[in-house]
């Protein structure tokens, strides 16, 4: 008779049990920035509701914003680091290919000999993440995973594109999930469209840059294109997660969409019909657009400002870059 195998201790729910967060050194005003791209303070405010945007010293990379915002969100959750079981970063902004951001971080905040690798998913990064961490640990592959999203775009702009360059920001969001007796997040809605790959992304590979046949890779978008998709594809993908976990907009305490500009942000609260109840974040004002770690920078600034939000139910969508997306609903720690 064949040996059976042990089947793997799982848990029936995951939670967030806290977060962490750590922005770029320096405030960039709008007025810094407008020279190159020929525009103003004024044009800035009104299309994307910026004010400033956080970017990094030289030396500062994406692994190290990481390192500091999952150290603060492991401290907070008063867990011990050894029990760590994955340790995930949402990031395109790693300064290299391999190793893994994620592998150092893990070993930066104790969690060695934890499972370790980072995702590529753009805006939607740190909700693929928390949809993965909450796999993992109802699968018994983890007791605890740290999920992060840590950017520095600083690194990959050019100053004179007008298409992105001055929405962007560095900065790195991280949140403890673990075990739970209660549902702390929600079935994740998901997915990809590639045939829109071209609207966000890369102007040149990497190889092109090494050949000399193209200048150092920078982002762009086709903006006009991504709000269109925003507004609607991205609404309708809202609206799916708030039905399949079975909530109206109503209970609601927070809305954390992606910060990538303020106009989708606040079209999406109109489509969406919260009511004023709803505590809606908009970091993009003052810390501007960080891709995969705007929504976590998002929430963790909402706790801080709102503590009563602690417990209440947040809904956090993120889309991008691929193009991408990523929903659901989670219970603020």
């Amino acid at each position: 008779m064949t040996a059976a195998l042990r089947e793997a201790p799982t848990v029936a729910h995951t939670r967030i049990l806290a977060m962490g967060a750590a922005r770029g050194e320096n405030v960039v005003p709008n007025d810094d920035i407008v020279g190159p791209i020929d525009s103003s303070d004024e044009w800035i405010r009104q299309r994307t509701g910026m004010i400033t945007r956080v970017r990094a010293n030289k030396e500062t990379t994406a692994i190290t914003l990481a390192t500091e915002a999952a150290r603060e969100a492991v401290a907070k959750a008063g867990i011990d680091p050894a029990e760590i079981g994955a340790v995930l970063i949402a990031t395109i902004s790693n300064p290299k290919q391999t190793p893994s951001a994620a592998a150092i971080v893990a070993d930066a905040i104790g969690a060695t000999p934890a499972a370790a690798y980072d995702l590529n998913a753009a805006c939607a990064g740190y909700c693929y993440g928390i949809a993965q961490a909450d796999a993992l640990i109802r699968a018994g592959a983890a007791k605890y995973a740290v999920v992060v999203g840590a950017e520095k775009l600083s690194d990959i702009i050019d100053p004179t594109d007008r298409s992105i360059s001055f929405l962007l920001a560095d900065g790195a969001g991280a949140a403890v999930v673990g075990p739970s007796d209660v549902p702390g997040v929600s079935a994740t809605q998901w997915g990809s469209d590639g045939s829109k790959a071209a609207l966000v992304g890369m102007n040149a590979t990497l190889t092109e840059f090494r050949d000399g046949e193209h200048e150092w890779p920078t982002l762009r978008q086709e903006g006009p294109s991504v709000y269109r998709w925003a507004v609607t594809d991205m609404v309708k993908v809202a609206r799916k997660t708030l039905e399949e976990a079975g909530i109206e907009p109503a209970d609601l305490a927070a809305f954390v969409p992606h910060q990538a500009n303020g106009r989708i942000i606040d079209e999406f609260a109109k489509q969406l019909g919260l009511p004023e109840s709803v505590v809606i974040a908009r970091d993009i004002e003052t810390t501007g657009n960080t891709s995969a770690g705007s929504i976590p920078l998002a929430t963790h600034r909402l706790l801080e400002e709102h503590p009563e939000l602690s417990g209440g139910l947040s809904l956090q969508i993120g889309f991008g870059a691929g193009l991408v997306y990523a929903a659901q609903v989670v219970v603020l720690p």
